[in-house]
């Protein structure tokens, strides 16, 4: 038995992890929306983030007991690593939100929320793909993705100009430039997720 080793379904753990990925990015939005929950939402924010590790340590587990892979393993292993990250700007955001004490939301941080939720879902559907080796519809899902980072970035520096139109305490400027940053860093991670899975497309279609 030992000859002929269970295969091991590393498809089902990145369904799991997009998944997970998708919830937190919908209590980020609820979060922003409804920000006197902000104690609520920032704790169960970190548990997901928290399960998020779980099954990134899955799959650089079984990829090192594995020795054929569905895909190539640095594909396996740097997809596992960029979804991880998404989670932790997010989870960084929400964390200096508490840290700083914010009360009051913004219209900015609340579309950044809503569009990283939108990549987030559109991620979790490109996995899908992945695992049913759809491979064109999984590099439309990659531009997608794409579109969205780019609003995102344009929601970014118009939210830092407004900022400085809405805000006279340069302290809240600061802080909220942070919450920002953290949250455009985690739609520029999104993106790599994408160029990952447009390059296993590329390779295999």
């Amino acid at each position: 038995m030992g000859l002929f080793p269970k295969t091991i379904d590393f498809f089902e753990i990145f369904d799991k992890a997009a998944l997970n990925l998708t919830k937190c990015a919908s209590t980020l939005v609820s979060l922003m929306e409804n920000i006197d929950q902000l104690e609520v939402k920032s704790k169960k924010i970190y548990e997901l983030e928290q399960e998020g590790d779980t099954l990134t340590h899955e799959v650089m587990k079984k990829l090192n007991k594995t020795f054929l892979t569905p895909i190539d393993r640095e594909d396996l292993h740097a997809l596992a690593a960029m979804l991880d990250d998404v989670l932790d700007l997010i989870w960084g955001a929400v964390d200096r939100m508490t840290v700083y004490k914010i009360t009051e939301t913004t219209p900015e941080a609340i579309l950044l929320s809503k569009n990283l939720l939108e990549t987030a879902q559109v991620i979790h559907k490109a996995i899908g793909k992945l695992n049913k080796k759809n491979y064109s519809h999984m590099q439309d899902y990659c531009i997608e993705i794409n579109r969205l980072e780019n609003t995102v970035d344009r929601i970014f520096r118009d939210g830092l100009g407004k900022l400085f139109e809405d805000f006279t305490d340069p302290m809240l400027i600061i802080k909220w430039k942070d919450v920002y940053q953290h949250l455009e860093d985690a739609s520029d991670k999104c993106e790599d997720v994408a160029n990952i899975l447009e390059s296993i497309a590329l390779k295999h279609a």
